[in-house]
């Protein structure tokens, strides 16, 4: 890849990083609000933000401030969302806000993603560890605004 090449691959890994972070405002979590979007050939196949399922209160924590178990992950609303369409994720980017956790990293593997691009780390990085390990491009990069 040529010099030029790399660069506009870093301006677009940065603008689609501040999309995801945008569209993590969607999110109705009050102590982490998380936004993911999957691109393919250029174009966005699929998003998602961290929240509760479909029909469920839009509320993520309860009165003690922790996170109900049901919670979905904005990877994981990303890569079921692209489950009932007609697009694939196969050889896709994930630019996500934060670092994957193990669950959603499982996910991504088997979507077919190749390339995880994220922009805050996580307290863990086993998530990190195994897309590694399953030979998944992993690029850590902060959001400038």
């Amino acid at each position: 890849m040529t010099e030029a090449e790399n660069k506009k691959k870093t301006e677009l890994d940065k603008r689609y990083l501040r999309m995801a972070t945008i569209w993590s405002e969607n999110s109705y979590c009050k102590r982490r609000q998380v936004g993911a979007l999957i691109v393919k050939d250029k174009m966005i196949i699929s998003d998602g933000y961290n929240g509760t399922p479909s029909g469920f209160e839009n509320v993520c924590e309860d009165e003690n401030n922790v996170t109900h178990p049901y919670v979905l992950h904005a990877e994981a609303n990303a890569i079921t969302k692209i489950a009932r369409s007609n697009n694939n994720s196969e050889g896709a980017t994930l630019y996500v806000t934060d670092a994957p956790c193990i669950e959603c990293s499982k996910l991504i593997i088997q979507a077919g993603i190749k390339r995880v691009v994220y922009a805050r780390q996580y307290r863990l990085d086993d998530g990190l560890q195994l897309l590694k390990k399953a030979g998944i491009e992993v690029v850590f990069m902060t959001i400038e605004h």
